[in-house]
């Protein structure tokens, strides 16, 4: 679990922090295989909530292989809602990109004003 302090949730860093977590964690759970992908996937979702969400509050990996999950807990319960497809868009990729990668992702709001977005990947 990494949890993000208020004043870096709005920081680009905390994105390379997620990272860096992500591969210290397959690491230790000799997962390593899966860390590209697993840090593309959090860095979208952690990027996201900084962008949409209100900052990035809390990151968690769980794994039970052959399945990893990231969850990212964020200030808002806003849906996060995959772009239209545009291929001269600066931004809206992210979300497409976790739906390439992952079996499944969505999200759920557990009460007040926070939400987790989760996505699963098979190694």
């Amino acid at each position: 679990m990494l949890p993000f302090h208020e004043r870096t949730a709005f920081e680009p860093a905390c994105v390379a922090t997620a990272r860096r977590f992500v591969d210290r964690t397959l690491t230790s759970w000799t997962a390593s295989d899966l860390a590209f992908d697993v840090q593309l996937v959090v860095s979208e979702l952690v990027t996201n909530a900084m962008r949409h969400g209100g900052g990035a509050v809390q990151l968690r990996l769980l794994f039970h292989r052959p399945e990893l999950a990231c969850v990212v807990t964020d200030h808002s319960e806003t849906v996060p809602v995959a772009a239209p497809a545009d291929v001269f868009a600066e931004y809206g990729r992210g979300l497409r990109l976790v739906d390439a990668l992952c079996t499944a992702w969505g999200w759920f709001a557990p009460g007040g004003s926070r939400k987790l977005v989760w996505a699963v990947l098979s190694g």
